[in-house]
């Protein structure tokens, strides 16, 4: 156990990526000041019940019964949790909606090990600029982005000829060939990873992949033309930079997460895992991504060449359209076709807070009305 334990704060403590955070924090000693949850009772509860933070932010439904269990806990709104004093603050919170906590976080100078990469996607610049100021350190926690941040240490960047991030295919690969069938439940089936409904649904569509290409060009500052995509079942090389001279280098690794949590919370030192023996793939196999069968990929493209508030116009569209289709409400190829519209009613503007926020009402807004139209 350290003596001097690391303090950490974790937005969206109950989700895939805050459960995993957690694994980490117990194995490295790391005390755990700080919690920020939804409507998880439960496991929240346990999570209170293990850690003892110092301050918790919860869905005010909760807060009562939460207040009943543990006399005397401390709570509060989720933007002091994310202020709050520690080491590291991990972002987590699935959605813009973990935007306000990351600026917080980056506000206050604080390591941010970043899993949510819409706020990257959506205000970038915005978050570097206000990094400068306070000397926070933003580190990606994604598998593909971590291992471009580890490939890319030492190197300069005008060497780099592209950044190449590698994708599952999904449940939707080669099957089945007609995509207009595809149900909730098929798309919720991923045949790698355990995530969240949204994030599963992004990933079938492959437009979770094209919001990794927007968040690698805001993290490395890159022209969009040099991030690429190459499709890899075996999930094993999380990415591959290219440099000007021909050679490549590549990060591996077992598909789980915590390997690159823990680097973000660690880094630059690389303390051993439970998972140092993860066995290695027979097969791994590389190719070029079928943007015919998956639109979304090539939409957020065309939203990264188009820039300024046209990342946030698509990545609030996409929120509307996978819930939708989740309850029911429209059919799987819906979903890029509303991506679509939308991205086509960008409104002019600089990159500024109000104007991210501004966007993204009037994006969701009109993704509703299309919607409505529609069903």
């Amino acid at each position: 156990m350290n003596d001097n334990p690391k303090r950490v704060v974790v937005l969206g403590s109950t989700g895939s990526i805050g459960t995993q955070t957690l694994d980490v924090c117990r194995w490295r000693g790391y005390r755990v000041v700080g919690l920020v949850a939804g409507k998880n009772l439960e496991l929240l509860t346990q999570q209170i019940a293990e850690f003892r933070p110092e301050v918790v932010a919860a869905d005010p439904s909760i807060l009562p019964e939460l207040e009943s269990r543990f006399p005397g806990l401390r709570t509060a709104d989720a933007l002091e949790v994310a202020a709050w004093p520690a080491e590291v603050v991990v972002g987590a919170i699935p959605g813009l909606a973990g935007l306000p906590g990351v600026r917080a976080a980056v506000q206050q100078g604080r390591r941010l090990a970043l899993a949510n990469k819409e706020s990257m996607v959506a205000a970038g610049p915005l978050l570097w600029q206000e990094a400068e100021q306070s000397g926070a350190e933003i580190i990606p926690v994604d598998s593909e982005h971590s291992a471009l941040f580890q490939s890319l240490l030492g190197e300069p960047l005008d060497d780099v000829a592209e950044l190449i991030l590698t994708a599952s295919g999904g449940p939707f690969l080669r099957e089945p060939a007609d995509l207009s069938s595809v149900t909730p439940q098929m798309a919720l089936q991923h045949p790698r990873w355990k995530m969240g409904p949204k994030v599963t649904i992004d990933s079938s569509t492959l437009f979770n992949k094209g919001l990794e290409v927007l968040e690698a060009v805001q993290l490395f500052k890159v022209p969009i033309e040099k991030v690429k995509v190459q499709i890899h079942p075996q999930s094993y090389v999380h990415s591959m930079v290219r440099f000007q001279d021909g050679n490549l280098k590549a990060q591996l690794g077992p598909t789980d997460m915590r390997l690159a949590i823990q680097y973000a919370l660690t880094h630059p030192q690389r303390p051993p895992s439970p998972l140092r023996e993860a066995p290695i793939p027979e097969r791994l196999e590389f190719y070029p991504p079928d943007t015919r069968r998956f639109p979304a990929l090539a939409l957020a493209y065309e939203a990264g060449r188009m820039g300024g508030l046209a990342p946030v116009v698509l990545n609030a569209a996409d929120e509307i359209a996978v819930e939708a289709f989740l309850q029911g409400q429209i059919g799987y190829l819906e979903i890029p076709r509303v991506l679509e519209k939308v991205l086509q009613q960008t409104p002019a503007g600089a990159l500024t807070w109000d104007n991210i926020a501004y966007a993204d009402l009037e994006a969701r807004r009109w993704a509703r009305e299309y919607l409505k139209v529609k069903v």
